[in-house]
């Protein structure tokens, strides 16, 4: 046995792995799997070049925990290693024998490449052990077994060892704190959380783990519905069947598998973390990909496999460059293609799930320009027949070439009146239905207007317009929105028309760009002191309330006032105007109005 110092690059590197390079301790396990990993497929590798006869025995990797000895043993029977092959490959900090075998012995189109990029993934067992110890013996015929031992100082031992088949032993001498290790639950939990999909077979203390091959590896065209959804069960036990999925499947400009899936009852956007795990030639990486997918696919769950993704040293998280983007970009596209594919083959699958997905679809089609050309004429609103359309198709039906449009479905009288003309309505509840109609009327050219937003000539009847002038010179128009006006909030614009409906008493008119504005502060959450901007209160003077209103201002003026804010207040309720804290207001006042109604008539 003979002693000898770790070869390093920078002073005191172990323990700055054991502190700063992983974020989780439990990362070690990963590690350690995947070099085991990476030994088999070197084998294989060897044999398939004719370097290494094949001796039929099945590659298995073994994890085995013992409480007496504190020690936590990881083995695969894959290459082995020669003395000489320890002294370079573990001894050398951050050599990688990954990338020096790979060069050695350069595949093309490899289907399954080695993990291991860095050669750092060995010393990640020194987060949890005080000492380490190495058993191992190479494949190549007539190789020595060589032992070697490390306590995490700069020092080493190596030397002969016992082993006599080919593989290798890493043996982790736990510490005390880091004694839950060698719970079977607890290292059950990190190999199925970390090497579920690996390629070779792991056994924990003899049983064997199950692990499955991923389903992102089979072409789409093998896989069955039932394989799929049983898949998304695998990865989300306690959630419902996804709506539908995506598999990836790209070889250029970047190798990129896996399965996208849409879940049900997505309510509203989740912008803060992916559900999408992404891994690295079958090892998990992370539980989320918020650094490869935008944000308005955060409501996608299901899995991402590449191993051209550019991680940083440790595999825990992603480095930002070209790349990623381009992935980012290329998954936008597949999803933006499938929800097009949908739409045109099998459209009442489409609606039916349409209020699943119209969050995707909309804060999609306003962040990212490509992806709102390729579904900006796959978006559809419900219109007053209870029927799903699109923008254009709304157009080629139209007598005018503009979209007219309310909110939730309205049953207001001011609804009613377009619906008596003939005009088609379509039906807006998303918060985003007006930064998306801008969008649209810039892409598309076309033109949405809220049906609150201006009166159109048709509802104004100017044959019964109070026209005729009083002692002052005033007409009855302006006399009653004189009268409401002294009532009113003095920022709020009054006007007195004479609307073909009689049944109107007042309503709200709100520019279209204020209202869309106004919308917008909604979405981000900002509360506005200016409430009544671009914003017109319209008294109807052929409303018999109205007419009363006017004719009580001179004998029961306080009575005539009450009447003027009820109008309002009933307007500001049809139309949904109603600020949160004007409730109880309306209430009273309402509850005054009548107390007063009644002690007249008694």
């Amino acid at each position: 046995m003979r002693k000898n110092s770790l070869s390093i690059h920078s002073e005191n590197i172990l323990p700055i792995i054991k502190k700063w390079l992983y974020s989780s301790r439990d990362i070690f396990l990963r590690e350690l799997i995947s070099n085991a990993t990476d030994a088999i497929k070197k084998l294989r590798v060897l044999r398939e070049c004719g370097q290494a006869s094949d001796d039929a025995i099945p590659f298995e990797i073994h994890v085995r925990t013992d409480k007496a000895a504190k020690t936590l043993t990881i083995s695969d029977n894959g290459i082995g290693m020669s003395e000489e092959e320890v002294e370079k490959y573990i001894a050398q900090i951050a050599f990688s024998g990954a990338e020096d075998f790979l060069e050695k012995y350069k595949k093309e189109n490899t289907a399954d490449p080695i993990i291991g990029h860095f050669g750092l993934g060995f010393y990640s067992s020194y987060m949890v052990a005080q000492k380490v110890e190495l058993k191992t013996l190479s494949f190549s015929p007539g190789a020595d077994p060589v032992f070697w031992s490390c306590d995490g100082s700069s020092s080493y031992e190596i030397g002969p060892a016992d082993p006599k088949e080919r593989g290798t032993d890493v043996i982790l001498h736990l510490s005390e704190e880091n004694a839950e290790f060698l719970q079977e639950q607890k290292v059950r939990e990190l190999l199925e959380r970390y090497c579920a999909f690996m390629p070779d077979p792991i056994f924990l203390n003899g049983k064997p783990l199950n692990n499955s091959e991923p389903l992102w590896s089979k072409p789409p065209s093998s896989c069955t519905q039932q394989e799929y959804l049983e898949f998304y069960r695998k990865l989300y036990p306690m959630k419902e069947d996804p709506l539908f999925w995506i598999h990836l499947n790209v070889d250029y400009p970047f190798r990129l598998q896996g399965i996208l899936y849409f879940p049900k009852k997505i309510q509203q956007m989740e912008t803060k973390l992916s559900k999408v795990m992404l891994f690295c030639n079958r090892v998990f990486v992370s539980d989320n990909c918020n650094d490869i997918l935008p944000d308005y696919m955060m409501i996608l769950r299901g899995a991402i496999d590449s191993p051209d993704i550019p991680l940083n040293v440790s595999r825990s998280y992603l480095q930002i460059d070209e790349k990623v983007r381009q992935l980012g970009a290329h998954i936008s596209k597949k999803i933006a293609d499938k929800l097009t594919s949908l739409f045109k083959t099998d459209r009442q699958s489409y609606i039916a799930n349409f209020q699943e997905i119209e969050w995707l679809l909309k804060l999609g089609l306003l962040h990212d320009d490509k992806f709102r050309d390729r579904v900006k004429d796959i978006l559809i609103w419900k219109n007053n027949s209870g029927e799903w359309t699109t923008a254009e198709e709304y157009l080629d039906r139209a007598k005018e070439k503009k979209i007219y449009y309310c909110k939730n479905e309205c049953a207001s009288k001011m609804a009613q009146a377009y619906l008596d003309r003939g005009v088609e309505l379509l039906y807006t509840s998303n918060p985003v239905d007006s930064p998306v109609m801008s969008a649209l009327e810039i892409c598309n050219k076309i033109k949405f207007q809220c049906i609150e937003s201006e009166l159109e000539e048709t509802l104004i009847d100017p044959s019964r317009e109070k026209t005729l002038l009083d002692a002052e010179g005033k007409s009855g128009a302006v006399r009653i929105a004189d009268l409401f006006r002294a009532e009113l909030p003095k920022d709020l614009k009054v006007e007195a028309k004479s609307l073909s409906s009689d049944a109107i008493a007042g309503l709200f008119l709100v520019d279209e760009q204020a209202r869309r504005m106004r919308d917008l502060g909604f979405l981000v959450q900002e509360k506005s002191n200016l409430a009544n901007i671009g914003r017109t209160f319209v008294v109807n003077t052929n409303n018999k309330l109205v007419q009363a209103t006017e004719r009580l201002a001179a004998k029961q003026p306080d009575l005539s006032k009450r009447l003027a804010q009820q109008i309002y207040d009933l307007a500001k309720l049809s139309q949904k105007e109603l600020e949160q804290n004007e409730v109880e207001q309306i209430l009273s006042r309402q509850q005054s109005l009548l107390e007063e109604l009644v002690s007249a008539s008694v």
